[in-house]
């Protein structure tokens, strides 16, 4: 029996497409933006992405999709905006590919047209200025826009423009002027060459974890160059890649991910230590004795091998640091203050300035750019400058700990890992609100490890913002993030082609993907490791899109590789080492699995069965797990990595998966340090929050005894793999 639909009903299919799909309009205007309308899915099906999720996804880039003439009027003016600009906002391109950069001007106009180069030592151009052919707009494509006739014509870009952020500027007579940001990007990162000769190894830390009798109760950045220092010289370890050091929120109850920071532009002084400042050595007795007493508060609060209470550590650290803050500054010391502040305004200004409210609980409640932050930022002078002296002391350890890695002998030293995104109420939520999206977070589909989706709570970059303010804001992330760093992994690397949005108030398989312009966002990340000298590691695990692999890799970016998950594409047995990628770093395990040891004893299973998170029967989830491990030995010993008499001694078979890692022909090869000292703790268990100590587990040996780095050297397990590695 045909129902007749009431007039409201007609109008909600109007803006949903029958069945709660998007009508046709608006699955073109979506398609123009970059959202993904329809997906396949994890079991290899076609899914259509609701009207609802579509239309909010849209209201998020800043597009009006409330009613259908709402839709239209989007559609009618999308081509129009591009025309509206004399040159595109920004343009990016590889040096000596052909590039035709397009000039839109009024009909019958003449433009002139050049360029100021770029005045950076590092890229080695030093600035001047090039003219272009002037346009003229007789010939080329036409628009009515706003009541005049334009003209959009072309003109070749030499092939030969230097590596750097150049400015394109174009004058019309009449008086028009214009302008936009010409990226001129290598064609591909060249590797080190030491990484060109061999593979490398190097410990993968947790740094928070990874204590030493000196540190405050947790990691710092001279436990870093400590541990890595003596890794090189003694064990032959060529980097050791870190957790994210983004900054977290400035006063305790911490975000405890370290890939849910509150900016990715600035250091979590977290992993300062406070005897290393130059002014603690100045200080008065009694300032020293002050913090030397706190320093013994913090190492009894945080001595054991259960828990790190980053609260209370950051707590008792701080007010040392305080204390060391109003020490009067050598004029050397101070002039070196002030160039860091001026060098880095005016982001770090706004950092400080947040980190100051936030302390004092006004964070979300003073808007940025007001007269009321203004106002705090007056009164509160001393607060904010503490917080960017905070920074300048965390990058002087840091690029310290760099420089002690390098004098070792390692060819790459640190490896900073760069997180997906940042905390929505934190520091890049306040300043950035422009370049970032409102009323979304970007998460994951549903797959089969996560059946109902992930949500990360972080806010996406819009990549028409990106675009129209000439990328500032991500080529100033990764500047940072690439400071006094030899490498830089990438989270989820696929966040560079496209992201899942999930709408606020729906669930994580509610989302959609929104595409990112891959080839700008991969060339500016090329440029800017080329101009740190660093290499790239993109993690690039589960579904990813067809041929993106193969762009990354011509493009000179490691993907990342994890030996459990290297299997043959029906998926029946394991990869061969000789088959596993060049460019990539390779591993046993991550930071999202137990220690190897573990692993293979199936503890993941029973832990996840404990805390609920199974989606199949105990049984044969344990099954599934044994069949694992059988596979895993079998590779071994068949490839005669492991004494099949011996299948059964856990660090026999450790040893062996490790001496598999060399096989592989990757250029970089991480190792676990909880796997080199017996640990068997998981640092973070996906899909739970308080049900486990996620991010908060100190390095431990096998009977859960404290492991500080003083010692490291001497933990059986760790000599036993070493020695692998160093190929004894």
């Amino acid at each position: 029996m045909t129902q007749t639909s009431s007039p409201r009903q007609r109008f909600l299919n109007t803006l949903r497409g029958v069945g709660g799909a998007p009508s046709i309009e608006l699955a073109e205007l979506a398609g123009k933006h970059g959202v993904t309308t329809e997906y396949t899915n994890w079991k290899g099906e076609l899914t259509k992405v609701s009207a609802e999720t579509v239309r909010a996804v849209l209201t998020a880039l800043g597009v009006k999709v409330a009613t259908p003439k709402e839709v239209r009027a989007a559609l009618d003016g999308f081509d129009d905006g591009s025309w509206r600009d004399l040159v595109p906002a920004s343009t990016v391109i590889r040096r000596g590919a052909e590039a035709r950069l397009p000039v839109t001007i009024p009909l019958g106009a003449t433009a002139r047209l050049s360029i100021d180069l770029d005045d950076d030592p590092l890229l080695g151009v030093d600035g001047g200025q090039i003219e272009l052919e002037s346009a003229v707009g007789e010939d080329g494509d036409r628009r009515r826009v706003d009541g005049v006739e334009l003209v959009r014509v072309y003109r070749q870009l030499p092939p030969d423009l230097p590596l750097g952020w150049h400015r394109l500027r174009v004058r019309v007579d009449g008086g028009q002027s214009g302008a936009g940001v010409l990226v001129v990007c290598p064609d591909r990162l060249e590797l080190p060459a030491k990484l060109k000769e061999h593979s490398v190894w190097g410990p993968m830390v947790q740094l928070y974890s990874a204590r030493s009798h000196a540190s405050w109760g947790t990691g710092d950045f001279e436990d870093l160059a400590t541990l890595g220092y003596e890794m090189a010289k003694h064990d032959g370890a060529d980097f050791v890649m870190i957790n994210p050091i983004h900054a977290a929120e400035p006063v305790a109850p911490f975000t405890q991910s370290p890939y849910l920071p509150t900016t990715r532009e600035f250091t979590n002084p977290y992993y300062i230590r406070p005897e290393a400042i130059d002014e603690y050595a100045q200080a008065s007795d009694d300032v020293r004795a002050a913090v030397d007493q706190l320093a013994a508060k913090a190492k009894a609060a945080d001595a054991d091998a259960e828990f790190i209470d980053r609260d209370q550590s950051w707590t008792i650290k701080g007010q040392a640091l305080r204390l060391i803050y109003q020490v009067p500054r050598s004029p050397d010391r101070q002039a070196g203050l002030d160039e860091y502040r001026a060098e880095l305004q005016p982001a770090i200004g706004d950092f400080a300035l947040w980190s100051a409210l936030k302390a004092a609980g006004l964070a979300q409640e003073v808007a940025y750019g007001s007269v009321e932050a203004a106002q705090f930022a007056a009164a509160h002078a001393d607060d904010v400058d503490y917080y960017i002296w905070l920074q300048w002391i965390a990058d002087q350890q840091l690029s310290r700990a760099q420089d002690r890695l390098v004098e070792a002998g390692m060819a790459v030293g640190i490896v900073k890992d760069l997180a997906v995104g940042v905390h929505p109420d934190g520091a890049d939520g306040w300043s950035h609100r422009n370049v970032l999206a409102v009323g979304v977070e970007v998460g994951a589909p549903p797959d089969y490890f996560n059946q109902v989706g992930q949500g990360w709570l972080e806010p996406p970059w819009r990549p028409d913002a990106l675009q129209a303010t000439g990328f500032a804001a991500y080529r100033s992330m990764l500047r940072a993030v690439l400071a006094h760093a030899g490498a830089l992994r990438i989270d989820h690397i696929l966040g560079l082609t496209r992201l899942w949005w999930i709408p606020d108030g729906m669930g994580p398989g509610d989302g959609t993907y929104v595409a990112y312009d891959r080839e700008a966002m991969v060339s500016i990340l090329v440029l800017e490791a080329t101009r740190a000298g660093a290499v790239v590691v993109g993690e690039d695990l589960g579904v990813v899109p067809p041929g993106l692999r193969e762009y990354l890799g011509g493009r000179g970016l490691l993907g990342n590789s994890i030996v459990w998950f290297e299997k043959t594409a029906d998926g029946a047995r394991l990869l061969d080492p000789e088959d596993y990628r060049y460019l990539a770093m390779t591993a046993i395990t991550t930071h999202d699995l137990p220690p190897t040891s573990a692993y293979l004893a199936g503890e993941h299973v029973a832990q996840r069965d404990r805390l609920g998170l199974l989606d199949t029967p105990l049984e044969d989830a344990q099954a599934a797990a044994r069949a694992e491990r059988a596979m895993m030995v079998e590779m071994l010993v068949r490839r005669g990595l492991l004494d099949p008499d011996k299948a059964d001694d856990e660090l026999e078979v450790v040893s062996a998966l490790h001496r598999f890692l060399q096989s592989t022909p990757s250029v970089m090869l991480g190792v676990s340090l909880a796997d080199l000292v017996g640990e068997r703790r998981t640092q973070n268990l996906p899909g739970t929050d308080r049900e486990y100590p996620n991010w908060s587990v100190p390095l431990a040996d096998c009977d859960g005894r404290p492991v500080y780095i003083e010692e490291i050297q001497r933990n059986p397990v760790f000599e036993a793999i070493t020695a692998v590695l160093r190929q004894d």
